[in-house]
């Protein structure tokens, strides 16, 4: 589509480059004395290269394994402490004009259609305050007519006008179709978070076979970030759909675009999403022949997390929350919780033969209490923040505070005050219990006097009353 014409030069996606860090990396891997200096330089926090990553994603053996996991899960604590952030997705429409043969959307899909009207958009964001929910991630199917920006922006508008019980909507992350540059203006003129969107896969042979219609162009999809940091979105979401191809050749490609992003654009992502391939209405899995096995998937994630550090990692409802236990404590950053993937999923329709067909299929399906439980009683700080959003601390300028260290003076106290203000509306007597102990713990643990007695007072507040108390 000439509207989306790429003006940012060739794809900086090397099939043939990529192929050649995982064949050297295979190597490098049952070198011991190699590995372990990439494991020393990984503890720095500083990030690795892909040549690095490409040695850690090849390890097979157990004693180097283990000792992967334990520095991914101390570079991950020292960049997020206890804290986890909570988030719902909301489905818009599924109408959509392409077919993806990994997704429930797919045009050729016979299942009835449906798109939330205004109305309908407040019933469910109503729904989602009621669970507790502060942030948002937005979806929708791609359909010029039926889901155009208007319909996105007027979307944006009606969710941050509800009220429940004092609560609100404090951070919509949007996820829809890549678009033009004049439209990711438009959406950051509205007031969205981050913007994510998946290449799904960075092999252009397979990305080819599994799509029709207008997704099906490569580079429109492979430069919408670079669009929509044009646009002045400063957080951007990098993702793929990891069983489409080979997942070792996706995480090199997603790391690879996350170094271009920073090159061309000042700053790299601000999020990695790591979905795996699920069933869902019309989908055959038979199809695709990489599946992500749980340690693959755990091994995943703990690179990640060691070559990108200060960028957050988002995982949702498709895995079981045995893995999502695991995967937390790799390199995890933020959750879904209560999830529903299928339009009008909360409200409108959330039981019965109304109901419409889900995106994927979940795995955990837990209550956010129950999540939020199982958080508090494995000594997580669950957190609901959405200051730095808000307070102009995005893109560069997070990156600069994040990597200085100068950001954890206010993420712990700012997910304490979420958290308090969660418990004080929607905690039950056993989380509330659970819930103030954890609180009164971490407070003690600030070690600035003056940080901790401003936070304490401001908790005295939340619990007298106030909302939306932050740093």
């Amino acid at each position: 589509m000439e509207f989306m014409k790429n003006t940012y030069g060739q794809s900086f996606i090397d099939d043939q480059a990529i192929f050649d860090l995982l064949e050297r990396g295979q190597t490098a891997a049952a070198d011991k004395g190699r590995v372990r200096g990439i494991l020393e330089k990984a503890a720095e926090a500083r990030g690795l290269s892909l040549e690095e990553a490409g040695v850690l994603i090849q390890l097979t053996d157990p004693e180097l394994l283990a000792e992967l996991y334990h520095v991914a899960g101390q570079v991950k604590e020292s960049i997020y402490g206890h804290r986890l952030v909570l988030f719902a997705p909301l489905y818009l429409s599924d109408f959509c004009v392409n077919n993806c043969c990994y997704c429930g959307y797919q045009h050729n899909s016979p299942h009835k259609r449906r798109k939330l009207t205004i109305q309908e958009i407040a019933d469910e964001t109503q729904a989602i305050l009621a669970m507790g929910h502060k942030r948002l991630a937005l979806e929708q199917g791609e359909h010029p007519r039926q889901n155009p920006i208007e319909y996105v922006l007027e979307a944006l508008e009606v969710i941050y006008a509800q009220r429940y019980n004092g609560s609100n909507i404090r951070r919509v992350n949007v996820n829809i179709a890549a678009t033009t540059v004049e439209n990711y203006r438009r959406l950051k003129d509205a007031g969205i978070g981050t913007y994510v969107l998946f290449q799904e896969t960075y092999h252009r042979d397979t990305y080819k076979k599994i799509h029709r219609g207008l997704k099906a162009d490569f580079e429109r999809q492979l430069f919408a970030m670079h669009r929509a940091m044009e646009g002045g979105v400063d957080d951007v979401g990098l993702g793929a759909l990891f069983g489409l191809y080979n997942w070792r050749f996706d995480v090199l490609a997603m790391l690879t675009h996350a170094e271009v992003l920073e090159r061309d654009m000042g700053v790299g992502p601000h999020t990695f999403s790591v979905p795996r391939v699920r069933e869902a209405a019309g989908v055959d899995l038979e199809m695709f022949l990489d599946p992500v096995s749980d340690a693959d998937f755990k091994k995943l994630v703990a690179v990640l997390r060691l070559t990108a550090p200060y960028a957050g990692m988002l995982l949702s409802t498709r895995e079981s929350l045995e893995l999502r236990r695991e995967v937390i404590a790799v390199g995890i950053s933020q959750i879904s919780a209560g999830s529903r993937t299928g339009v009008g999923g909360y409200f409108v329709a959330p039981e019965g033969e109304d109901r419409q067909k889900p995106q994927f299929e979940v795995e955990d399906t837990r209550t956010p209490v129950e999540v939020i439980q199982s958080l508090v009683d494995a000594g997580y700080w669950p957190s609901f923040c959405t200051a730095c959003y808000r307070s102009g601390r995005t893109g560069d300028r997070f990156m600069k505070l994040a990597k200085s260290g100068q950001i954890q003076n206010v993420c712990g106290p700012n997910a304490l005050l979420t958290f308090q203000e969660y418990l004080r509306d929607f905690g039950d007597a056993r989380l509330k219990t659970s819930g103030e102990a954890l609180i009164e713990k971490a407070l003690s643990e600030i070690d600035n006097a003056r940080m901790r007695e401003v936070t304490a007072a401001k908790l005295q507040g939340i619990r007298q009353g106030a909302f939306d108390l932050r740093f």
